[in-house]
């Protein structure tokens, strides 16, 4: 346990060095502020209007009218039923919607830097291995009286410390910078969420616990996969070009081929389980078991795909 303690040690030094972490989050701190900035000061309304009452009944009757047309898919009409129910309930209960510009709003708004994160983290896995290689660092590692998996569990280990780092900068800037702009008034406001066909009050901490979550499936599986494509191909370059590209178009790829009942089981189409909770599943059928089912499924291949490359390879044969 001592040496895998120092194993992660090192590479936390080594790791800031290389990659510059202090840039990256600066970058991060930079992107918060900015989007509290241009909430407080853009051309956004701020949607607080008195008679919220007037505008969700206005809404309502769009969505009743859509619902009642013959001409709207049923896939379509999935995503006016849950709003229509939950405006109900404001209406019903005397709840008005959060503000658009107010503290919970910008928190939740910020949680897409996650996807920022997830670049962040994918480079640092991607780097982690295969600089090793290709600076021929790796050679020093394996003559340590240390087992090659402990090796690759301490730089797993270190990139999602890291990405657990950023993680709580981000929610922490955020909870700062919005408090700053927009005032920390209405801090004990609930969220009203549709869950298993019913209408529920959640705490905004809570809430936001789960939004975080379920943004970091997406993260998690990213990372390993660099992680993964650096230890076979030892490329760092590869690694980080294919893991961005596959983040950025995967969710598309897979809606543009959502009328194939095959779709379900590539990854692309599990990792976003918000999809079980504010909306409907990309594949009609699929459920929350099933892409958790999916994405433990890749999860321990890519991780065994790793393991046994690193543990396999001969390093004497390199440069």
């Amino acid at each position: 346990m001592f040496n895998m303690f120092n194993l992660i040690r090192n590479e936390s030094m080594k790791h800031n060095h290389r990659i510059s972490t202090w840039i990256m989050t600066g970058l991060l701190i930079f992107a918060v502020i900015g989007a509290g900035l241009l909430l407080k000061f853009g051309p956004i309304p701020d949607g607080n209007e008195t008679d919220w009452k007037v505008k969700l009944s206005s809404q309502n009757a769009d969505f009743k009218r859509n619902l009642s047309d013959p001409r709207i898919p049923d896939s379509l009409k999935k995503s006016n039923e849950i709003p229509l129910k939950i405006n109900e309930y404001r209406l019903e209960k005397d709840i008005p919607p959060i503000p658009t510009k107010s503290l919970w709003s910008f928190v939740t708004g910020v949680a897409d830097l996650i996807k920022l994160i997830a670049l962040f983290v994918i480079i640092a896995g991607a780097l982690t291995v295969a600089t090793e290689f290709s600076t021929g660092s790796i050679k020093l590692l394996v003559i340590r009286p240390v087992k090659r998996w402990k090796i690759l569990l301490s730089k797993y280990i270190h990139t999602m410390l890291y990405a657990l780092e950023l993680l709580i900068i981000l929610f922490a800037f955020s909870f700062l910078v919005g408090g700053i702009l927009f005032g920390f008034k209405g801090i004990s406001t609930s969220y009203v969420a549709y869950v298993d066909g019913n209408i529920i009050e959640r705490n905004m901490f809570i809430h936001l616990f789960g939004l975080y979550g379920l943004k970091c499936v997406e993260l998690v599986i990213m990372a390993t996969f660099a992680f993964m494509l650096s230890t076979v191909f030892r490329s760092s370059a590869l690694a980080i070009g294919l893991a961005l590209f596959l983040t950025f178009t995967g969710g598309t790829i897979v809606t543009l081929l959502s009328s194939y009942n095959w779709v379900k089981y590539i990854l692309f189409a599990n990792t976003d389980l918000s999809q079980y909770f504010e909306g409907t599943p990309i594949v009609k059928g699929m459920t929350m078991g099933f892409s958790v089912s999916m994405l433990l499924i890749y999860f321990a291949i890519f991780n065994f795909v790793s393991w046994f490359t690193f543990n396999k390879r001969d390093i004497s044969s390199l440069s």
